[in-house]
């Protein structure tokens, strides 16, 4: 920054002796490594800056972040404290004390400083007087003469040569005035860029979203087609089935016909030879009536032998009953 002088004039006035230099000039866009770097958004408008306090700022309280006290920083300084009341205790523990006084003698706190020290509130003392060295007067502080620097030289400026305030004033004025009107328009074609960028958005949004459900309705016709050629084949296979099936059903009833047309004949044969074919009445005859009259035949000549046994028996008895009377 170029040193700045001021010049008295003749009239009594001071004038500035620094020539004008123009704003420096300052890149449109901020360079993305140092907004990386800062960590944090970059306003081109004030009023957008959260920085900025709006309403009455003399109500207001705002809690900064250093109002409230950080729990690790409280930590780091109670551990700090503790470790120097550490430190202390150690350098008393280990600190040279003074040797007891002799028998008859007792030690007195004298001042062996310098410069005499005022002492004020001490409770009350005897005193007591002790030879010591004369106090020396502490020397005065020396005025401070900042070292000269440079040469002095002398220049006779006019007034007006060196500042026209008209002249001088218009970079001024084009800087803060086409400074704000072009953040202004960057401002405002940024905004009408984002607007465009979100139609586009809104645009591309719906054309994918058509494209999506196109996609979906052909996945469904898809889906749809594989299952009806899938249950057609099913459909088809099992048409193939039964008609095969029939057709060995048909081939097989005509083989057993063809193959039994000369077997049932030699077979009933067969059969009716070995008795397996009879007469139902006589069929009857032989396993029911026969059987129950060899039964009865069988039962009555049983009764009539033991009715010829009884009588048999009585005979005997009677004749023996009358033999046995005769002899008597």
């Amino acid at each position: 920054m170029a040193s700045q002088r001021y010049n008295q004039a003749p009239n009594g006035a001071y004038v500035s002796s620094t020539r004008p230099q123009p704003a420096s000039t300052r890149l449109k866009y901020k360079d993305p490594a140092v907004i990386q770097n800062e960590g944090s958004r970059v306003y081109g408008n004030i009023m957008y800056d959260r920085r900025v306090v709006r309403g009455n700022t003399y109500a207001k309280h705002t809690l900064t972040l250093r109002s409230q006290p950080d729990p690790a920083e409280l930590k780091k300084k109670q551990e700090a404290r503790r470790r120097a009341l550490e430190r202390k205790m150690a350098k008393e523990q280990f600190r040279l004390l003074t040797p007891k006084a002799p028998e008859g003698r007792k030690h007195t706190d004298v001042q062996t400083e310098l410069y005499l020290e005022e002492l004020s509130d001490h409770p009350e003392d005897a005193s007591m007087g002790c030879q010591t060295d004369a106090f020396l007067d502490e020397p005065a502080t020396p005025l401070f003469i900042p070292a000269k620097s440079g040469k002095d030289v002398a220049t006779q400026i006019e007034e007006g040569e060196l500042f026209d305030f008209d002249t001088e004033v218009q970079p001024v004025l084009e800087v803060l005035i086409g400074k704000p009107m072009e953040q202004a328009l960057l401002e405002v074609l940024e905004e009408e860029e984002l607007a465009s960028l979100r139609a586009q958005q809104r645009a591309f949004q719906e054309l994918r979203n058509a494209e999506l459900v196109e996609v979906q309705r052909l996945e469904e016709q898809e889906r749809r087609h594989r299952e009806e050629k899938v249950r057609r084949l099913k459909q088809q296979r099992e048409v193939l089935e039964n008609e095969r099936v029939i057709a060995e059903k048909i081939a097989a009833r005509g083989f057993a016909q063809q193959y039994l047309a000369d077997l049932l004949p030699s077979v009933y044969s067969t059969l009716r030879e070995q008795g397996y074919f009879y007469d139902p009445v006589q069929r009857d005859i032989e396993t029911g009536f026969l059987p129950w009259l060899m039964a009865e035949v069988d039962n009555a000549l049983e009764k009539r032998e033991i009715a010829l046994t009884v009588l048999d028996t009585l005979t005997y008895d009677v004749a023996n009953s009358r033999q046995e009377t005769s002899k008597d």
